[in-house]
């Protein structure tokens, strides 16, 4: 009866500190981690990605993240960009003769686009993060979408209702 009362109290307070936590601003449990890192090719971090753009002739970089990601967080100022639903029907336009570096928020989609150009015959160089990136002193280009056009002499301005 006692190793019940001591399982029952030990579970409460696992309980009660799980829910602490949760409500504290700022805790590990309230901010979602990036999820573990899965795929063969390597994750690159800061000083290696400086080490590959430091030969811009010999590498290309994809980004694989949805058009508003990179307007949100930002980017690599040069970079080819192919969505991660988009890559196997867009190989075509990858250069085979050089090193290839697949980018997302955290690695995650571009270790799974790494693993598909590389099983493709691609020289993969490897996946990168670009929040990790930023995490580790890199700096990402801000990209801003252009400002609208504005209407030509004579012509009367566009309106919205």
């Amino acid at each position: 009866m006692n190793n019940l009362k001591n399982l029952m109290a030990l579970v409460a307070l696992t309980l009660a500190t799980t829910f602490a936590c949760a409500q504290q601003p700022g805790s590990a449990t309230s901010t979602p981690a990036a999820p573990a890192y899965k795929a063969k090719s390597p994750k690159l971090d800061r000083a290696q990605l400086d080490a590959l753009l430091a030969k811009p002739d010999e590498v290309v970089i994809i980004d694989v993240r949805r058009p508003d990601e990179l307007t949100a967080i930002g980017g690599f100022p040069v970079y080819l960009s192919i969505q991660s639903k988009e890559l196997e029907k867009s190989t075509a336009f990858i250069p085979k003769d050089r090193a290839v570096v697949t980018v997302s928020n955290h690695a995650g989609r571009a270790g799974r686009a790494a693993d598909l150009l590389a099983a493709k015959g691609f020289k993969v160089a490897g996946a990168v993060g670009a929040q990790d990136y930023e995490a580790e002193g890199g700096t990402l280009a801000k990209i801003a979408p252009p400002a609208p056009k504005q209407a030509a002499a004579g012509q009367a301005p566009a309106t919205t209702h």
